[in-house]
C-alpha cells in the first residue's frame, strides 16, 4: 500500500533547514493545509507569492516525487485528522482516560514513522545488512532497548550481531569492526554523544554506518551513510522516559529484520527453525527436570 500520509509532519520538521522562498511556501500551507489539496503548481505559487518553480523545489527538498505527492499526503492527514490534543496524564485521571490517551499517541507515532520511512535509504540499510560480515548496535539509555532487541532478531537467522549500551565497551567493539561491518548507532535526538562518537568511530574503519533517529537533519544522522527515521512526535512532559519514541524505533529495526529476512528468506526459515527447536528442545528438558 502506498503511504498517503505525513505531508504536514514532513513541512513542519523540514521548515527550519528549507531555503527563504520555500519555507514561504511551507508556512502558506501549514496555516491553511485544505485549501492547497485542490490547487494547481502554479496557483500555489502565486498564492504563497513565490513561484511554481519554487513549489517544484521544495517537493524535491521533501524528497517527494512531486506536488501530487505533496497535495495526496497533506489530503490523508486532513482526513485522518492526526492532530492530538494535549496527551499529558493529568492528576488521578480514570485509567480508561490513560489508556486513551497513551494508547493514541503510541499509534500515531508508528504510523508517522512508517510514512517518513524512506524506501531507497531503508533499501540501501537491507543491502548493507545482507552483506555484513557483523552488525553492531548500539544506543544508551531508552535507545538501548532497540540495540538489543535487534542483535536478538539477527542473532535468530545466524548474522553475526553485538549490542552495546556503554561507550567504553562499544567503542572496543567498534575499534576492530572493518569495511565488511555495519555499525547502527540509536538515538532519538540524533544528539546523542555517546552514539555520535561510536558512528564517528565506524567511518574512520570503513564500517558502513547507518543512523536511527527522529526525522530530520541532526549531528548522528548528517555522519551516517544510511539514515533511517522514526517520527519526531514529542513525549509528553510524564512520559519523557520515551515510551512512543521506543515503539517507534522497535518498529524501524523489526521492519529492517524483516526486510532481511524476506531478502534470503528460504536460508532465514531454515536459521528460524533451528533455533525454535532448540529452546524448545531446552524447555521441554528443564520442565522433564523440574517434574522429577
Amino acid at each position: 500500500m502506498a503511504v498517503s500520509n505525513g505531508g504536514l509532519v514532513l513541512l513542519n520538521e523540514m521548515r527550519h533547514m528549507l531555503p527563504p522562498s520555500e519555507q514561504k511556501i511551507a508556512d502558506f500551507i501549514l496555516a491553511d493545509p485544505e485549501q492547497i489539496v485542490t490547487m494547481t503548481i502554479s496557483e500555489l505559487g502565486e498564492m504563497s507569492q513565490t513561484s511554481g518553480a519554487a513549489v517544484t523545489r521544495l517537493c524535491k527538498s521533501l524528497k517527494l516525487k512531486g506536488f501530487q505527492e505533496l497535495k495526496l499526503r497533506i489530503n490523508g492527514d486532513i482526513g485522518r485528522k492526526t492532530e492530538l490534543t494535549n496527551r499529558d496524564i493529568q492528576p488521578n485521571e480514570p485509567v480508561s482516560t490513560t489508556i486513551q490517551k497513551v494508547t493514541e499517541h503510541a499509534v500515531q507515532t508508528l504510523l508517522e514513522t512508517g510514512e517518513l520511512l524512506d524506501n531507497e535509504e531503508l533499501e540501501k540499510a537491507v543491502e548493507a545488512i545482507v552483506n555484513a560480515k557483523n552488525i553492531h548496535f548500539f544506543g544508551v539509555g531508552a535507545s538501548s532497548i532497540a540495540a538489543i532487541d535487534a542483535q536478538q532478531k539477527f542473532l535468530r537467522i545466524h548474522k553475526a550481531s553485538t549490542a552495546s549500551t556503554d561507550l567504553h565497551m562499544g567503542a572496543t567493539i567498534v575499534a576492530n569492526a572493518g569495511v565488511d561491518d555495519v555499525v547502527v548507532g540509536i538515538s532519538f535526538s540524533g544528539a546523542t554523544f555517546e552514539v555520535e562518537k561510536i558512528l564517528e568511530l565506524a567511518n574512520e574503519k570503513g564500517a558502513t554506518t547507518i543512523s536511527l533517529t527522529k526525522f530530520g537533519q541532526s549531528p548522528i544522522s548528517q555522519i551516517s551513510k544510511i539514515q533511517l527515521h522514526t517520527s519526531p512526535t514529542r513525549e509528553a512532559n510524564f512520559r519523557s522516559g520515551a515510551t512512543s519514541s521506543r515503539l517507534a524505533q522497535l518498529l524501524v529495526m523489526d521492519i529492517l529484520f524483516m526486510s532481511v529476512a524476506s531478502r534470503q528468506f528460504e536460508v532465514t526459515i531454515t536459521y528460524l527453525d533451528a533455533t525454535r527447536e532448540a529452546i524448545e528442545d531446552i524447555q521441554n528438558q528443564t520442565f522433564r527436570k523440574k517434574r522429577k
